[in-house]
């Protein structure tokens, strides 16, 4: 009489089991097809910004610029010598380089989001961005890395936001340990540091120009592409990703809660030390090749949410291809806003990005 009993306690939970296994598939079906389909919308994207500017070229004009590099067949050409400067030393180098930069900025937001358990944490959240403008500023305005050379800016800048990240670690880590909320004040009260600092600068230099060159790079552009900047932003970025996705499983518990971490063996001060390193060395990059460029690291980890959810593993990928798409888009209409006068990148990632906060901040409010 009691057989029935262990078959009908049997069938739930064999029915839990198989609903999770499929809602588990069908999240990650999700997942790779929102890979998928931003992945192919940054491939499409490319040739299409390549072409856009001042001076407009055919997407097919670009795409046969390009093959004609690899398979040379002058008699196929149907672009001027122009058009093929243009494309080859101006545009693929600016719109490569910003994708890396889109992508790594995203990056940087979502880990240090992660990191501080603040929805509010981006890159300028360390004071990095700050060190670099500063040291460019001197470096502009006073030549105080000219015996470097052609390379003195990004130098400086590199420098600059390597030592603002490790002055924050400095002030934030006490004894042994390092909190997240230590880690966000030492990062606001070193970035106002700078930030004076920097303004002071301009306020001490005689030249006007030079004072207008360094507000324009701490705003951001990618006008002073080069293929070994691009190069170089690019191994940064795809490194930073992969030690990000190495380290995805410890970012879920921190950001759940030091507790948690602790109780799955990992140590939130190490981790937290870690990661802001890795994270200072991408933001320095970025910040040398292409200024300060705001609103990338805070607006696109949260869009990235609402695609794939907050684990990680998904997150990293998506907030990065998201990042890259933003980005060259952001940079096409910088360039065309107001031809052929080049507006500064981080003007209009602060137009296009802040309608996207507001609207986070109306999905915030309704959800609590």
């Amino acid at each position: 009489m009691r057989q029935p009993g262990p078959v009908l306690e049997a069938a739930p939970a064999a029915l839990v089991f198989s609903a999770d296994d499929l809602e588990h598939r069908q999240r990650s079906r999700q997942t790779w097809w929102w890979i998928a389909g931003l992945l192919a919308a940054v491939l499409v994207s490319l040739p299409m910004a390549i072409g856009l500017g001042p001076v407009s070229i055919e997407p097919g004009a670009v795409v046969g610029i390009l093959k004609s590099q690899w398979w040379d067949d002058p008699a196929l050409a149907s672009w001027s010598a122009s058009e093929e400067s243009i494309v080859l030393l101006l545009r693929v180098p600016r719109v490569l380089l910003g994708a890396a930069v889109g992508a790594g900025l995203a990056l940087a937001g979502v880990a240090l989001q992660a990191l501080t358990r603040n929805i509010l944490a981006e890159p300028y959240l360390l004071g990095v961005t700050s060190g670099a403008s500063t040291l460019s500023a001197a470096s502009i305005l006073f030549g105080a890395t000219a015996g470097i050379g052609s390379a003195s800016l990004a130098t400086s800048a590199f420098a600059g936001a390597l030592i603002a990240g490790i002055g924050v670690y400095l002030l934030a880590r006490v004894g042994n340990e390092m909190t997240s909320t230590r880690l966000v004040l030492a990062g606001v009260s070193v970035g106002y540091v700078l930030h004076a600092l920097t303004s002071l600068l301009i306020f001490a230099s005689d030249d006007p120009n030079a004072g207008r060159s360094v507000l324009f790079w701490t705003l951001g552009s990618l006008a002073q592409a080069t293929g070994q900047s691009v190069l170089i932003t690019w191994v940064v970025v795809l490194g930073t990703l992969a030690l990000l996705v190495y380290w995805s499983r410890p970012l879920d518990a921190l950001a759940i809660g030091d507790g948690t971490a602790q109780t799955l063996g990992i140590s939130p001060a190490k981790l937290r030390a870690a990661v802001m390193i890795v994270t200072a060395l991408c933001v320095g990059a970025l910040v040398a090749s292409s200024g300060g460029i705001g609103f990338v690291g805070l607006v696109i980890p949260h869009v990235a949410r609402l695609c794939v959810g907050s684990t990680h593993r998904k997150l990293l990928p998506v907030a990065a291809l998201l990042g890259a798409l933003f980005l060259v888009w952001a940079d096409v209409l910088a360039r065309t806003a107001l031809a052929p006068q080049e507006l500064p990148l981080g003007i209009v990632t602060a137009l296009l990005g802040a309608p996207l906060l507001f609207v986070l901040v109306r999905r915030l409010n309704s959800a609590q």
